[in-house]
């Protein structure tokens, strides 16, 4: 039987180290303003968002440092493979993102880059605070002691 999420997502990359390196706050759907090349690329599952950031410049929220490579089929109308993209979101959501970057001094990451069920090319975006060595010592040190408690359990 599958989800009904996985169903709706055809997950192109994802930021697995995002959920590792900082604490998830808040998470927002993001439209992404592409070219055609770049969604035949996308949609050829090759994109990476591991160094990327979202800021602010002009009022407008940017995808900066994804890389997209570049699509072969295209020849001459190529595009540059990390280019600053544009998001699509609607204002209250850039405002609320905007305050958070200026004032709380927090950072705006992307988690994954997926088609939804209408085909549209959308990122997830995250509202992050960085963790410190021993809130990732932590983490492993839970995760470490479930795994072995999973462990006991199933053998009783």
């Amino acid at each position: 039987m599958v989800k009904k999420a996985e169903l709706d997502r055809t997950v192109v990359s994802q930021n697995r180290k995002a959920r590792h390196d900082y604490f998830i706050e808040e998470t927002f759907e993001a439209g992404l303003a592409l070219t055609g090349s770049e969604v035949k690329s996308l949609r050829g599952g090759r994109s990476t968002i591991a160094e990327s950031y979202v800021t602010e410049a002009e009022g407008e929220a940017w995808l900066v440092n994804a890389n997209i490579p570049e699509y072969a089929g295209s020849n001459r109308f190529n595009h540059e493979p990390r280019r600053p993209r544009k998001l699509l979101l609607h204002r209250k959501q850039i405002n609320t993102l905007i305050g958070a970057i200026q004032r709380q001094g927090r950072t705006v990451v992307p988690l994954q880059v997926y088609f939804n069920e209408r085909g549209r090319a959308k990122i997830e975006i995250a509202l992050v605070t960085g963790k410190q060595n021993h809130d990732k010592r932590q983490a492993i040190k839970d995760r470490d002691w479930q795994r072995q408690k999973a462990r006991l359990l199933s053998r009783r």
